[in-house]
């Protein structure tokens, strides 16, 4: 089944360009698309996609307030900021409020294309740049300082996957490098996010990172 995809940008050149781009991948489908945040909740629940493509600024809902209404959802899409403006401060309250990625609109198509891939998996995806940076700002310890207080709560396992998740493992390598199956690495994911109270991988990798367990 092809990857269902919403785009979400006020600039309707930039949409035209995205959707062409994925559009000429037979595995990726854009379902929906809207110049403002403001109809994210409606698109989704007509069209149940996996992935969502919000800008970062638009008119009325931005693509923060949208990342945070969908991470609300029972079973939301990923949800991934696609944007100009290279901006640590953007970053971190993109993942704080739910997104799985953070991608710079001058990311190429084939790492567009692959991002949308990875994150329909649920897993996370960031532009290179931003991954060198955000970790070095986690290396000063000036995110989050009751991150370690947090971690404390996991049991020894759930710190295991944790840490495999903060060092950018699937599911399928955390399962095979810790001898046990998928379904029960989804299981401790599952608990370690309800414990750190993240809302997908990429903020229990955050918090991980933060803890200095990765």
């Amino acid at each position: 089944m092809a990857v269902k995809v919403i785009l979400l940008d006020d600039e309707e050149l930039v949409r035209k360009g995205i959707r062409m781009i994925l559009h000429a991948e037979p595995d990726i489908e854009v379902v929906a698309e809207g110049g403002d945040g403001s109809v994210a909740l409606d698109l989704v629940a007509e069209h149940r996609p996996d992935v969502v493509l919000t800008d970062i600024q638009m008119p009325r809902v931005g693509g923060l307030e949208v990342a945070r209404q969908l991470a609300a959802l029972t079973d939301p899409p990923a949800v991934a900021v696609l944007t100009t403006f290279d901006v640590d401060a953007y970053v971190y309250a993109a993942l704080q409020h739910g997104a799985a990625g953070f991608l710079l609109k001058d990311t190429s198509p084939r790492e567009l294309t692959d991002a949308v891939r990875v994150l329909a998996r649920g897993e996370a995806m960031l532009s290179p740049r931003i991954t060198t940076r955000l970790l070095a700002v986690f290396a000063t310890g000036a995110v989050a300082p009751q991150a370690r207080s947090r971690m404390a709560e996991l049991t020894a396992r759930e710190r295991e996957v944790a840490v495999e998740v903060a060092q950018g493992r699937s599911n399928t390598e955390i399962a095979t490098g810790l001898f046990v199956s998928q379904s029960t690495v989804k299981v401790h994911l599952s608990r370690i996010m309800t414990k750190l109270g993240a809302a997908n991988r990429t903020q229990v990798a955050l918090i991980t990172h933060d803890a200095g367990l990765a």
